[in-house]
């Protein structure tokens, strides 16, 4: 018989009585000790002898007959037994040799535990088949050797202890490999920082029409060049909808940490919509711009559709937002950065232009990006369109806020004239020395101009009407089609003219009709952007059809480049595509085709497609009586609603149309009254022009609704009449039409709306929003001053100047980044003040930001502090103070206030730091309501004595203990508990 099978034939009830012979009896506990407990202090011989030696060889005899006697195939040979038993004695002898523990022989295993116990013991010298018979009792006798410490009291604590051990030692060891290699937060640290300087430096300059700035800075600083524009909120239609931000606070949530600002949806949805030229990309860079330079503030990505789509690529996952945005710093940031940003809620996803990609691609992006706001919805989102792309509830489902980016109004195109003509300095006397001049010439003309002041409407126009002004010393276009022919002229020849260039010079013309020709490919494709190799094939396509452009450039590849380097009309956003600098000019390009190819009815039939709305309007302007009233036919006679407005809206631009056609036109505007709602009414009011005026029923006719949706229409237009038909409302029995009426100020020309609509509301507005110093220099004086909220704009002196001579009762100060120094000591007569403190201010004056407060004859504050500013002092010189309402931190004590207090709110961080602070707190004997945090309230019931106290406001709504409120109710007897709504998001 196979000694292998030795084993298998004895059982545990043989074997197991023997060998716990070998060991002593087991105590109790885990053995923890000092030194490692061997297994040489187990064995019964090596301490208190209960066995001997001759015990072991009777021990290891009785097994080897025993395993002898077993049924089956003797393994041994006779007269072997003896040298086996002997073997087999001196082999477990060797039980007394072994330092190692229990534990560590039960995890050896009986093979590798026999093993090491033959490596203890001497040669046996015995033969082939008695060594494999004792290799195998061997083995089962270690096997139930190892059983038998598995069963003693202490195997299991001491186990359990040595794996602790050896779990802290990996973890150690993993603590120090960690320690070795560069943290994953330090690595994401270390490129956010660098991310947010390349984001700065990109997106940090603009680039301005008609400029000749010196080679290298053709880029103007966004700080100087943005004009801050007005965001008005689109009616949704539904009651729960978000409120809309203003511009101010799209620029806030840009900054505000996001420890401080709120979560969820409300935290930043914004679908922001504007025409052409509008300055929707410029604000997508400001705000980028404005994250990107504070370390606190959210991480911007910009995605702009154009570049993610442009070869028809799949939109992007997080981890290849750098990579399709052709950010430079793609594939430097650690992995998975962009996912970790998104799902901590530390992101401003910005993306540009729905409008400029296919409608057909639009249901997908729609997908993309409700795909990843369910991934990721503690962000905060910008979405940017043309107003006609996507309906109205396009992206209502993930509750975004519809907006839209109001025309420049007088204001906007002041400030933008002086900021162009500012940059337009050189410092070459001889050539500055006609800016002042033309600036103030500028000025005049737009302020009397009323059709030149209907096209300054936007930042690329205003830019445009600026430069051309420059070029032609004093003398502007007259209408839009004349600006667009003027500008392409200009960009086309006026710089490399006016530098002395040597280059080339080919005439306008043929420079036209091959820009055109790209133009109408990437409409017709609805793209913004072409590859560079698609642009060259287009290019040497219709070079032969202008010889010149071949004789003067050369090959298709060289008159590209000559776009590229030598107009202002081409870029490459990348190396491998091209655009060009504004999809204005693409469409004016585009529309010129058109009429070249004599393509008035494929015009026609896409009035429908928001891409091709300004073509056909362009091409209106530009084309032949016979060709516009082609189009124009064609319109009117499609009968859609879409189609009727566009027909209306190219009356405009039609200076030669047969008179039958205009007053289809007419009466076409006419039916599309009343509109569905206020947005489509200011769109119909924009796309007539004064012409809708005529269409609007009487302000005192139908309900209130119908008086919105004119006033509405009528503000669309921007226009000058607008102003005497809004003046009609002023005495309107419905208080939400009046109401309206302050809000369409900042769209007129301001001391205009200010004196012949504001001044004459009846009653006079409860609450005004100021914008500008002009608004603040044309507010009429009321018989009951209204609540004013200023924001925006305004500068530090035009503030001061204000408060001199306005009798405000209740001011409210925020999102001033103009004013670095407040100086309110000249207004006596307020009495309500909210300050909501901006980084300006307190960096500028630091701890003292609020000195120019000192002296007021205030009787309620409230004060929402960024920094801890000295308040202290200021307090101090409130004698009238009835009502502190104090969020964020400042440098104040109790003891600062007047004792006249009845309505005190310290902040949540207020803990009073001593006796001194509950006497102060005490001193205010008409305190009535107090808010505190949960932590202040068992102190406030043991030291705090208010006998005036009626309501106690806390914080959180934390546990209170019942003792705590037993204190209370004692202390305060009858005062009312309350808790603070929403402390933290307010």
């Amino acid at each position: 018989m196979d000694a292998s099978m030795v084993g298998i034939r004895l059982a545990s009830s043989t074997l197991t009585p023997l060998l716990k012979k070998l060991f002593r009896p087991p105590g109790d506990g885990a053995g923890l000790v000092h030194e490692p407990v061997r297994l040489s202090s187990y064995v019964s011989w090596t301490e208190k002898r209960a066995l001997d030696q001759a015990d072991l060889d009777k021990l290891a005899t009785t097994l080897v007959a025993r395993a002898l006697a077993a049924p089956g195939e003797r393994p041994l040979p006779k007269g072997e037994e003896a040298g086996v038993a002997t073997a087999l004695a001196v082999t477990l002898h060797a039980l007394g040799d072994l330092t190692m523990t229990d534990a560590q022989a039960v995890a050896l295993g009986p093979a590798a535990f026999a093993a090491a116990l033959r490596a203890q013991a001497p040669d046996l010298g015995l033969s082939r088949d008695a060594a494999l018979f004792h290799e195998r009792l061997l083995q089962t006798a270690c096997l139930h050797i190892l059983t038998f410490f598995t069963q003693r009291s202490t195997f299991v604590p001491a186990t359990l202890v040595d794996q602790s051990r050896r779990l802290a030692e990996v973890a150690a060891a993993l603590d120090d490999v960690r320690d070795r290699l560069p943290r994953q937060d330090a690595r994401d640290l270390a490129f956010e920082a660098d991310y947010r300087t390349y984001v700065a430096r990109r997106y940090g300059t603009l680039t301005i029409y008609g400029l000749d700035l010196e080679p290298g800075t053709e880029r103007w600083p966004l700080d100087t060049a943005y004009v801050s524009l007005e965001v008005t909120a689109l009616p949704s239609g539904d009651p729960a909808a978000p409120p809309a931000p203003d511009l101010p606070a799209l620029w806030q949530r840009a900054v505000l940490p996001p420890a401080r600002a709120s979560r969820g949806p409300h935290r930043g949805r914004v679908m922001l919509r504007g025409e052409a030229g509008s300055g929707k990309t410029t604000l997508i860079q400001y705000l980028a711009v404005t994250a990107a330079r504070s370390a606190d503030a959210l991480v911007p990505f910009v995605l702009p559709l154009r570049t993610l789509t442009r070869q028809g690529e799949r939109l992007p996952t997080p981890r290849d937002f750098l990579a399709a945005a052709g950010s430079a710093l793609a594939g430097s940031q650690p992995e998975g950065w962009e996912s970790r940003v998104l799902r901590a809620g530390r992101a401003m996803v910005l993306v540009d232009g729905i409008d400029e990609i296919p409608e057909a691609e639009r249901p997908g992006a729609r997908a993309w990006l409700a795909e990843l706001i369910t991934a990721f919805p503690d962000n905060a989102w910008l979405v940017t369109s043309r107003p006609a792309a996507v309906r109205a509830d396009w992206l209502r489902g993930e509750q975004f806020t519809e907006t839209t980016l109001a025309p420049m109004n007088r204001e906007h195109v002041r400030t933008f004239i002086d900021r162009w003509h500012d940059a337009a300095v050189t410092g070459d006397p001889r050539r500055d020395a006609d800016l002042p001049h033309l600036r103030d010439q500028l000025r005049q003309a737009v302020r009397g101009k009323p059709e030149l002041a209907r096209l300054a409407t936007s930042p690329l126009l205003c830019g445009l009407i600026c430069a051309l002004h420059r070029e032609r010393h004093g003398f502007l276009p007259s209408g839009r089609k004349e600006l667009y022919t003027a500008a392409l002229s200009m960009l086309l020849h006026r710089r490399d003219r006016e530098r002395r260039v040597r280059a080339p010079e080919l005439g306008e013309e043929p420079q036209l009709q091959l820009l055109q020709r790209l133009a109408y490919w990437l409409i017709r494709n609805g793209r913004t952007e072409l590859a560079r190799d698609r642009a060259e094939e287009l290019i040497a396509a219709a070079l032969p059809a202008v010889p010149e452009a071949a004789r003067t450039l050369g090959d298709a590849r060289s008159v590209c480049q000559h776009f590229l380097e030598r107009t202002g009309l081409l870029r490459s956003p990348t190396e491998d595509t091209v655009e060009f600098v504004h999809r204005t000019f693409q469409d004016f390009l585009g529309a010129r085709a058109a009429l070249d190819e004599g393509s008035t009815g494929e015009l026609a039939r896409h009035a429908d497609d928001d891409q091709w709305e300004d073509v056909i309007r362009m091409a209106v302007a530009q084309g032949r009586p016979r060709e516009r009233g082609e189009i124009m036919r064609a319109l009117l006679d499609q009968g859609t609603t879409r189609s009727s407005l566009l027909a209306v809206a190219c009356l405009e631009y039609a200076a030669e149309l047969d008179p039958g056609l205009r007053k289809e036109a007419t009466a076409a505007l006419a039916r599309l009254w009343p509109p569905a709602d206020p947005a489509a009414a200011e769109q119909l009011g924009n796309a007539a022009g004064p012409l809708v005026l005529d269409v609007l029923p009487h302000p005192m006719a139908g309900d209130h609704r119908t008086a919105r949706l004119a006033m509405f229409a009528a503000a669309g237009t921007g226009s000058e009449p607008a102003v005497d038909h809004l003046s009609r409302y002023v005495s309107h029995p419905s208080a939400q039409v009046r109401e309206q009426l302050p809000q369409f100020w900042p769209r007129f020309d301001t001391a205009l709306y200010a004196r012949e609509v504001l001044a004459r509301l009846d009653p006079p507005p409860g609450r005004l929003r100021l914008v500008s110093d002009a608004q603040l220099a044309h507010l009429p004086v009321f018989d009951h001053p209204p609540a004013l909220h200023v924001l925006g704009d305004v500068t530090a002196a035009g503030l001061t100047a204000f408060a001199r001579r306005y009798p405000v009762a209740e001011l409210v100060l925020s999102r001033l980044p103009q004013v670095d120094v407040l100086e309110l000591r000249r207004c006596t007569t307020v009495r309500k003040l909210t300050l909501d403190a901006w980084s300006a201010l307190e960096q500028v004056q630091g701890l003292d930001a609020l000195t120019g407060l000192t002296g007021l004859p205030v009787e309620e504050v409230e004060l929402n502090l960024i920094n801890p500013l000295r308040l202290g002092p200021v307090l101090r010189s409130w004698s009238r103070l009835r009502a502190l309402r104090l969020l964020g931190r400042a440098d104040w004590s109790v003891h600062d206030l007047p004792d006249g207090v009845r309505v005190l709110d310290p902040g949540y961080a207020w803990r009073p730091t001593g006796r001194a602070d509950w006497e102060a707190l005490a001193r205010l004997g008409q305190l009535q309501e107090l808010t505190v945090s949960v932590d202040v309230l068992e102190a406030l019931a043991d030291h705090a004595r208010l006998p005036a106290l009626k309501v106690l406001w806390r914080y959180e709504d934390d546990y209170v203990a019942p003792r705590v409120l037993e204190k209370l109710r004692t202390a305060f007897p009858g005062v009312e508990l309350r808790i603070v709504p929403q402390a933290y998001d307010m």
